[in-house]
């Protein structure tokens, strides 16, 4: 009995392990199979993905194109604003910049002529102060130079104190001059 038991029992075991191999080839056909589906699918995710996506976003720019000019307006508006005002405000401060410029060349102008004018005439002056100056003392060295000359002639006569006047040696025998003959010269030293 046990003989007929084993065998039963080794029977059965092939029996179990033919079933459980082809349940396992059977297991591996649907792995491979849904690996190769699985693989399939991961290389059709991002094309689907973009297109997907492509399909969203194609209607979505025209509704957000629209929403963002709507948003938009008001500022751009304000802005174009600014800037006109801005631009203006600026365009009155050079006039007025311009305007200021032409006085202050005006002003400068009427300082030149004034300067030119108190220059020419601080030379008219200036050359005729010389002028007189020169003739002043033009005279003055003239008159100077005679009394020099009689200075010097005075030093090499020989004259003394008499007193309170002048006394001369005098030569009797040169020449009288005057028209009475009254001077003649004195002895040199």
């Amino acid at each position: 009995m046990q003989q007929d038991e084993l065998e039963a029992l080794i029977s059965n075991t092939a029996a179990l392990m033919e079933q459980f191999e082809r349940r396992c080839v059977s297991i591996e056909q649907r792995l491979q199979a849904s690996a190769l589906s699985l693989h399939n699918l991961t290389e059709q995710v991002p094309e689907t993905v973009k297109q997907a996506a492509h399909d969203s976003l194609q209607g979505m720019p025209d509704q957000m194109m629209g929403k963002a000019l709507e948003g938009l307006d008001k500022p751009v508006h304000d802005y174009q604003l600014h800037l006109h005002a801005a631009s203006h405000e600026i365009g009155t401060s050079a006039s007025a910049l311009a305007l200021q410029i032409k006085k202050m060349e005006q002003v400068h102008q009427m300082l030149i002529w004034k300067v030119v004018g108190v220059v020419a005439i601080s030379l008219v002056l200036l050359l005729v102060g010389g002028a007189w100056l020169s003739m002043h003392y033009y005279n003055v060295i003239r008159n100077d130079q005679v009394s020099a000359e009689m200075v010097k002639a005075y030093n090499a006569a020989d004259v003394v104190m008499c007193g309170s006047q002048l006394c001369a040696n005098i030569d009797p025998k040169g020449q009288h001059y005057g028209s009475k003959g009254e001077y003649v010269p004195i002895r040199s030293r």
